[in-house]
């Protein structure tokens, strides 16, 4: 018999899969446990037209991250902050990924969220540094952050 599963089955199959099953396994456990649907001409077709929906989805977020990117890779969009310093243009702390964020938005107005920026330390020195943003499993921007003595 022929299922949809609805939720994924561990070793029959993942959700929005079509496959073959045993008649009987389908009918007194998957089709019971609303783990799978029989899949007819209608319900076929209506995943069909989610399986669209969700890519166009995808594809409108991939869009919006190559966008973003754009932005944030332009040459005059430069993240300047300013921190307290020593003489060998040490900081007084450090400037986590979080500051980073806080200031692209009141400087530019793109928010981001501060996991999506690949800092793996943070900034301990005065000068420039590029930060990888990861915008999307696709998508990878460099931000460029400018740090000035207070």
């Amino acid at each position: 018999m022929k299922v949809i599963f609805l939720q994924d089955v561990k070793g029959k199959g993942k959700k929005g899969e079509v496959k073959e099953v045993p008649t009987g396994y389908a009918q007194n456990f998957l089709l019971k446990n609303n783990l799978a649907k029989e899949a007819n001409k209608e319900n076929v077709a209506i995943l069909k037209g989610q399986k669209k929906a969700q890519e166009k989805h995808e594809a409108e977020i991939l869009k919006e991250a190559q966008e973003l990117k754009a932005i944030l890779e332009k040459e005059d969009t430069v993240v300047e902050l300013k921190a307290k310093a020593g003489e060998d243009s040490r900081l007084f702390g450090s400037i986590p990924s979080k500051q980073i964020a806080d200031a692209l938005q009141k400087q530019y107005g793109v928010k981001i969220d501060k996991r999506k920026l690949d800092l793996p330390n943070p900034i301990r020195t005065l000068g420039f540094t590029k930060v990888p943003a990861k915008l999307h499993t696709d998508v990878t921007a460099v931000l460029n952050v400018h740090v000035v003595a207070e």
